[in-house]
């Protein structure tokens, strides 16, 4: 399921792309044909995110609410348009200028809501590392009162809005905490440098296009973002996250699996026994 990275980057593409404008709002696959109608030539306000929910306004408070779920995809490409482009896939969704067009396709949920709607959803959700009024104690008072693991509790959005499950076992590992550990029984302390990686982290997920949580790869990616460089990674590695019965990177204990919260965690039995 794409974390919360993936949509503040797109709602950052939305953005600079349909702000000010007025797009043909279409569905090709005929299963929001009736949305879409409601919103198709208004002037498009703006896209912002919470989380892995993705919000645009339209004038007339109208929105376009939108999660993704564990197979959805939002594309945002631009080109000089001349003629009518054939959908590719089952488009629920399209956004369409001269300049530009967004395909929607495969969400969990897309729909029109009111201001209303999107206040009751913002109300829903914890705080997102990625927006700046993000209050880390609102999430503390939760897990503090809670006897359910710290492995499930950064998963639960009403917690933390955005963490998924690979930021959920590589931020465990990065502070070895055993993710066992019940919320009530967890120290400030570590949750406050769990908040703070969050918030070194998932920026770094914007700026890349994905998740870096190899410590090396952090400081790289860190210094040549600091040079004004684009940085070039090979593909995606992790302490632990799907790396069930391999050596732990730091110990050659092997890397645990266990079905917590409805995701498989992974993490290493030796390393992570801080609270």
């Amino acid at each position: 399921m794409p974390e919360g990275h993936t949509l503040f980057a797109l709602a950052r593409d939305l953005h600079e792309a349909f702000a000010g404008t007025s797009p043909e709002v279409s569905s090709p696959q005929g299963k929001f044909t009736e949305g879409a109608a409601l919103l198709s030539g208004r002037e498009l306000l703006r896209a912002t995110s919470r989380g892995k929910h993705l919000f645009v306004e339209f004038v007339d408070d109208r929105w376009l609410h939108v999660h993704l779920g564990l197979i959805g995809s939002f594309t945002v490409d631009s080109h000089e348009w001349t003629a009518e482009v054939p959908a590719v896939g089952a488009v629920r969704l399209r956004l369409r200028t001269d300049a530009h067009v967004a395909d929607l396709r495969g969400p969990n949920l897309c729909q029109v809501a009111s201001p209303e709607d999107v206040d009751a959803v913002l109300a829903r959700l914890g705080p997102d590392p990625l927006r700046p009024e993000a209050d880390p104690a609102v999430a503390w008072a939760r897990i503090s009162r809670s006897s359910r693991s710290v492995a499930e509790l950064l998963m639960d959005q009403a917690v933390v809005a955005g963490v998924g499950n690979v930021y959920r076992c590589e931020i465990l590992y990065r502070h070895r905490l055993n993710p066992f550990t019940e919320g009530r029984l967890l120290r400030r302390r570590s949750w406050e440098a769990v908040w703070a990686d969050l918030l070194r982290l998932l920026p770094l997920g914007v700026a890349t296009g994905r998740i870096v949580t190899i410590e090396e790869e952090v400081l790289e990616v860190e210094a040549a973002l600091g040079r004004g460089e684009v940085p070039h990674l090979p593909e995606r590695s992790s302490y632990v996250y799907k790396r069930p019965g391999m050596p732990c990177r730091v110990c050659g204990s092997k890397v645990r699996t266990r079905l917590v919260g409805g995701r498989n965690l992974f993490w290493c039995g030796r390393c992570q026994r801080r609270r």
